[in-house]
């Protein structure tokens, strides 16, 4: 994509002297930034009115550590834009002989043999199983300091893919935002608050939406519990919609969870907001009578109009995204947002949709 020089554009002064402002610009001109330097200078502005308005130190020290962090945790990821990364959460207690740890290495293992780059919290348990499954070369691990687990496991110990995090807010951000796909092995709270997190980013439509996987032992029953107190108590409750669940797979499988990480990206590679239009961008071209199926399915997501086979749009060309991908365009109504899967899957499901293709035969970036 590409990256916007503009210095002022769209950066208001929020009251800072003219003498300032025109220092923090001559600083970022002579620190040699030129890339998203209004950003940068934002940024600035926002350190110095912190200090302006008084603000505690505790709560400066949070900030700075918070934004130190992030910058770590982006140098680490940086060498491998463009590399498909899944994330996979479970408990840090469960043993090398558990069912659950064979399970983690064996589903770390298959993704990174299919291109995939395997991100964990570095710890033991479950995360050290994906860590090895996954290998030196593709795993990442972003490490809590805690006073009882003070170093990132065996594993990541020896390796450079491993940045540590004072905050669990920073941590989980850095868990999150690189992936183009999750696999939830059953933990204790620190794995259901992560799981409930994501599902809550994909209801609500904060996040892109990405496959997610509960992944349990063969026979096991902790996932199915989960699955049982949202039918029994969260459906009828009027909390969550009866479909709710439907946006993750639950299986004993690791398999089906490989395929289900990869199959997601085998026709639906990205999407953006272009004013209220929701572009997909697809891997291949839908035909006229599939895009009137579509329509005939999914017309109730739609706050008005019809989806739409076209080429790319002007911000689109302009900003180089991905334009020789064919896509579907419409009216999206964002208030259903969080069905965006259901059209999802039934373009992944579309006879033109490329063939399925097994484990490590293909590219599988959704972004290549």
């Amino acid at each position: 994509m590409t990256e916007h020089t503009e210095i002022d554009a769209d950066i208001e002064d929020d009251g800072l002297p003219p003498a300032v402002v025109a220092d923090l610009r001559h600083l970022i001109t002579e620190a040699g930034v030129s890339a998203n330097a209004s950003l940068i200078r934002r940024i600035l502005e926002t350190g110095l009115e912190l200090g302006r308005d008084g603000t505690e130190r505790l709560n400066l020290k949070i900030t700075a550590s918070a934004l130190a962090e992030m910058r770590d945790a982006f140098r680490l990821y940086q060498p491998f834009t463009g590399v498909p990364k899944v994330t996979v959460f479970g408990s840090a207690r469960t043993k090398s002989d558990d069912p659950l740890y064979r399970a983690a290495h064996d589903i770390a293992a298959q993704l990174a043999r299919a291109g995939w780059m395997v991100i964990t919290g570095a710890g033991p348990g479950i995360m050290q199983a994906a860590a090895e499954g996954a290998g030196p070369d593709s795993a990442i691990g972003v490490s809590i300091r805690l006073p009882f687990e003070e170093k990132p496991n065996d594993a990541m110990a020896n390796g450079a893919h491993h940045v540590a995090m004072k905050y669990f807010f920073t941590r989980k951000l850095m868990l999150m935002k690189e992936s183009s796909g999750f696999v939830c092995v059953p933990g204790g709270f620190g794995t259901m608050d992560e799981m409930f997190e994501l599902l809550t980013l994909q209801q609500t439509g904060k996040a892109e939406p990405v496959p997610i996987v509960l992944l349990d032992e063969k026979g096991g029953t902790f996932w199915q519990g989960l699955k049982r107190f949202v039918t029994e108590q969260m459906i009828p409750s009027g909390v969550v919609s009866a479909d709710d669940l439907d946006r993750v797979l639950i299986t004993d499988s690791v398999e089906a969870a490989e395929a289900e990480i990869t199959g997601f990206w085998r026709n639906y590679d990205s999407l953006r907001w272009v004013g209220d239009l929701l572009v997909l961008r697809l891997n291949a071209p839908p035909t006229p009578a599939e895009v009137d199926e579509l329509n005939a399915r999914f017309g109730n997501l739609l706050s008005s109009g019809r989806i739409e086979a076209r080429g790319p749009l002007a911000p689109e060309v302009a900003d180089g995204d991905v334009p020789d991908l064919p896509r579907l365009v419409m009216h999206f109504n964002p208030y259903k947002v969080g069905h965006l899967f259901h059209v999802i899957r039934a373009i992944n499901d579309l006879p033109s949709a490329p063939a399925r293709v097994t484990a490590g035969t293909n590219n599988p970036d959704p972004h290549a």
